[in-house]
């Protein structure tokens, strides 16, 4: 008889309990744990046609193999690269998509993220159908959609349906080149309880599908939902399931999109692409280092140049800051674009070395084009853009600002120097400011003058002068 196994799963991290929790162990949120009644044993019949274990939900893992190897032994895999025919997303993929390979696609609603996938599937370079199974909108909705992109739909084929065995039956009978799932929060499998877009559905239904890519060598897209924090919703383990995961960035209300690759077992991870929204659809930026200093203020207080290492690629970008008195009794620390844990840290070397008395100012910065940096090569043009501010007094025009910074006001070298120093040339950038310990690393480019110091106070002579 089938038995019937009652756990409870975080909806914000996927993690499982034997009995429900205020308070999720794993992610600290509230109210987010629901339960997920799964069946073992007999379990539901199903209607599809497909007799492959494959093409099943809770079969069996995509990663069983039968033997084991040792590591010297093991054979290599020569993976198949296609094109999707718009450069900057096979940059992403790093060099196209990869024959098996699943990808999940997330972002809030309305910045792209479908309009994106039909300009895919119009330009892809594989010579068979495209499958585009959609839960959310029927034939007409994309065929309008379609229609406002010039996309000619000749070789997509679109599924209207949320059943993961009528889906996997359309893919063993069409056996298309590329399947695009959006989303994978609407579809279910028969052989397991719950709703759409519960724990329990989300994981299942993607390893089912996970196990039709690599059985088949079927390249499978997935759309994702985002919650409230712009996470993917749902388990944390559709994450790690999946081979490729793209995340869309910036603000959905304006005409610049940013699609950054967090994941990439076929590629390198951290990549970033550029797109522009248009009445045509999404069109490739190329030129993003100018889109991201563009319109810059000339001698305004609290605007600093600096380079975050994004994949392979500098990216020359424009940190603004601006403090103000404050009128609460808690001064406001907010951030835009950097982490606001090493804000803090950053705010609190500031005050130590410059004496500025931050304690009475709201302090917000903002990293234009609406970019999440990491680098910590951009720690001393945030600290100076903030003593600018406070001060009132211009940065050194054409200026570039480079360094990490320690908890006592030193300098730390920074990574990939010359890549920074050569995009910022043909930016036109004259100056660059740069830790002591990067003299010798340093490659002469042009007509740069090049300020090294060793402390955070150092800053003030050079900059402010």
């Amino acid at each position: 008889m089938a038995k019937k196994n009652v756990t409870f799963f975080c909806k914000e991290c996927g993690y499982e309990s034997t009995g429900w929790m205020g308070k999720c162990p794993g992610c600290g949120s509230f109210n987010t744990f629901v339960e997920s009644t799964t069946v073992t044993g007999s379990g539901k019949s199903t209607n599809t046609k497909s007799e492959s274990p494959a093409f099943k939900a809770s079969s069996y893992s995509w990663t069983d193999r039968r033997e084991t190897v040792r590591l010297n032994e093991a054979g290599k895999e020569d993976y198949v690269r296609l094109s999707t025919g718009i450069e900057q997303l096979d940059v992403l993929f790093g060099g196209g998509i990869t024959d098996g390979s699943v990808t999940l696609l997330g972002g809030e609603p309305g910045i792209g993220k479908s309009t994106i996938l039909l300009q895919l599937a119009n330009s892809f370079a594989g010579d068979g159908d495209i499958l585009y199974v959609s839960g959310e909108e029927s034939p007409a909705q994309i065929k309008m959609r379609a229609d406002r992109l010039n996309v000619s739909g000749e070789r997509i084929i679109i599924c209207a349906q949320t059943c993961f065995e009528v889906i996997a039956e359309e893919l063993s009978k069409t056996k298309p080149t590329l399947c695009i799932i959006d989303s994978i929060q609407t579809l279910y499998s028969e052989s397991v309880n719950g709703t759409p877009g519960s724990v329990s559905q989300a994981r299942e239904v993607t390893a089912g599908l996970i196990r039709i890519a690599k059985s088949n060598g079927l390249p499978i897209i997935l759309v994702g939902h985002v919650t409230k924090d712009g996470a993917i919703a749902g388990p944390k383990t559709l994450e790690h399931m999946v081979d490729t995961v793209l995340y869309f960035e910036g603000d959905n209300t304006g005409a610049y999109r940013i699609l950054r690759s967090v994941k990439n077992r076929f590629g390198r991870s951290g990549e970033l692409a550029f797109f522009e929204m248009t009445q045509q659809g999404l069109r490739s930026v190329d030129s993003s280092n100018a889109l991201l200093i563009s319109g810059r203020p000339l001698e305004a207080p609290g605007s600093a140049i600096t380079s975050a290492m994004e994949g392979a690629r500098a990216l020359t970008i424009e940190i603004q800051a601006l403090a103000a008195d404050t009128c609460y009794g808690t001064p406001q620390r907010m951030t835009s674009g950097p982490d606001r844990s090493r804000t803090s840290m950053l705010l609190a070397v500031a005050e130590q070395q410059f004496k500025l008395s931050l304690n009475t100012k709201d302090v917000f910065i903002n990293v234009i084009g609406g970019l999440r940096i990491t680098d910590p090569a951009c720690d001393l043009a945030l600290i100076v853009a903030v003593v600018s501010s406070a001060r009132g007094i211009p940065i050194k025009s054409d200026t570039m600002i480079l360094g990490e910074v320690g908890l006592t006001g030193e300098l730390r070298p920074v990574s990939s120097l010359n890549l920074r120093i050569e995009e910022a040339s043909r930016l036109g950038i004259k100056n660059i400011v740069l830790p002591s310990s990067c003299k010798n690393a340093v490659k002469n480019v042009g007509n740069m003058e090049f300020f090294f110091l060793d402390n955070v106070s150092e800053a003030a002579d050079v900059l402010f002068s």
